[in-house]
């Protein structure tokens, strides 16, 4: 026999579902429970900056407790504390418990009723200012955990700066970006054309990458589709442009775009003028603007970049973070149009040369059509080397395997696995393998690469 059409099968009656049993007093109150219990560890979380003020509130309240017995015992008001105490005296049975023990536990009670006081009070304060209450120890508990993490500096630029970031700002809230602007291509481009702007573009990224507000880092990389003379362009391309025109620069604009933008951390261009990228070539040829490197380098390799005009300032800002760093991350990035531009800034080359900090770059994990054809592992290093006066002090390398087909379709584009074949015994003894890979992709992974970062961080002692 066949089975009755669904129309059948849904006209016939059902019988009820058999009723969850109920749940008792004690289970339903356990998630609550929980969270409350939770929160309770949290709140007394090392480092958090609450124990200490409980503690302190606690004493004075102790203090002051025999203070007003003390003033009301030996001054005028003797006779109010005679009967004070002959009152709770009346409340205790002498034969079951000390008398003591109704002082103690009028105490116990108002040292609660402070505390309970002082919670709600923090509670509307809170309220009053937009903040969940429920929700204060988790921020608290967060900001102050990544107040404490390592002072890292990024250069570069690119998606694969913005994907670091993404990493980072899961462990520390003291990354300093230090951007490359000087695309010339796209909606950059258009913008540093028309406004004599540095570029835009990878700012954007990063600080969508760092910000603490989901709605913003979302309106940040929305790009508009239609419009005359809106289409093409990101909305936070058009929002530091608009910056940079009412404030003359984006230099003076810094503070307010870290406020508004709520960024973990701090984001700054690489320097506040424009500049184009120059590349000098085997053959002898140059070609101007990062935008013509893939179209025009050809057969030829690139032997160098340069930066016009070369003598470009940089923010006072940038240079103190890279003294006070504890680690200085070179990319993860396209070598020649992301990670050298940045090193090719006068003030940030030599701050880089001067810092103890161990300096790190993040290996790519493909050659790019264009711009490093047949340039090895080692040659990247020496390409850094060259330009910046100072050797990386290790090497972050993938060593894990794309699929296949991923392999395939890089190859078909003329882009190769980075890997250290051929390199020599200095180059090996610099280099610190780790899976990095994104599943399936050839790409970073964020939260993988800001691991393996973090566990070449020097341990600092906090004070």
């Amino acid at each position: 026999m066949s089975d009755p059409p669904l129309s059948q099968l849904d006209a016939q009656p059902r019988e009820p579902a058999p009723a969850d049993p109920p749940l008792s007093r004690r289970q339903r109150l356990k998630p609550g429970l929980k969270r409350s219990g939770r929160r309770a560890r949290m709140w007394m979380a090392p480092g958090i900056g609450v124990k200490r003020w409980i503690s302190l509130f606690v004493i004075c309240t102790l203090l002051g407790a025999v203070g007003v017995l003390h003033f009301t015992w030996t001054g005028p008001l003797h006779f109010v504390a005679t009967r004070w105490i002959l009152w709770v005296n009346a409340l205790v049975s002498p034969e079951y418990m000390p008398l003591y023990t109704g002082g103690a536990a009028l105490m116990i009670l108002a040292l609660i009723g402070a505390l309970w006081s002082i919670m709600m009070l923090n509670r509307s304060v809170l309220r009053g200012t937009g903040t969940a209450p429920e929700t204060a120890v988790d921020v608290l508990y967060e900001r102050r955990n990544l107040a404490r993490g390592p002072h890292v500096v990024t250069l570069g630029g690119g998606t694969g700066m913005s994907n670091l970031l993404s990493g980072l700002r899961a462990h520390t809230g003291n990354t300093t970006a230090v951007v490359t602007v000087s695309d010339d291509g796209g909606s950059s481009g258009r913008l540093r054309e028309a406004l004599d702007m540095v570029a835009p573009g990878d700012l954007t990224d990063c600080y969508a990458a760092l910000s603490d507000s989901p709605v913003m880092a979302r309106l940040l990389l929305h790009r508009f589709q239609r419009g005359e003379g809106l289409e093409g362009h990101t909305f936070g391309n058009l929002m530091l442009a608009t910056l940079s025109e009412e404030q003359g620069g984006l230099s003076a604009a810094m503070k307010d775009i870290h406020e508004v933008l709520r960024i973990r951390g701090k984001v700054y261009p690489a320097t506040t003028h424009p500049a184009t990228l120059v590349a000098h070539l085997s053959d002898g040829r140059v070609v101007r603007g990062e935008s013509q490197f893939a179209p025009q380098v050809g057969a030829a390799r690139i032997r160098q970049v340069t930066l016009d005009p070369p003598d470009l300032p940089t923010l006072p800002e940038v240079t103190a973070a890279i003294h006070r760093a504890e680690q200085i991350v070179l990319g993860p990035g396209s070598l020649y149009t992301s990670i050298l531009p940045a090193l090719l800034v006068p003030g940030i080359a030599r701050a880089i040369r001067e810092s103890a900090a161990p300096l790190v770059y993040v290996a790519s994990l493909m050659t790019e059509p264009g711009e490093t054809d047949d340039l090895t592992l080692e040659g990247h290093v020496q390409a850094i080397t060259r330009h910046l006066g100072r050797t990386p002090d290790c090497v972050l390398v993938n060593n894990a395997m794309p699929p296949r087909d991923v392999i395939d379709r890089y190859a078909a584009e003329g882009a190769h696995l980075l890997n250290l074949h051929g390199a020599s015994r200095d180059l090996r003894g610099r280099c610190v393998l780790h899976p990095l890979l994104h599943p399936g992709q050839a790409r970073h992974d964020p939260h993988a690469l800001a691991q393996a970062l973090l566990q070449l961080t020097p341990r600092r002692t906090v004070g």
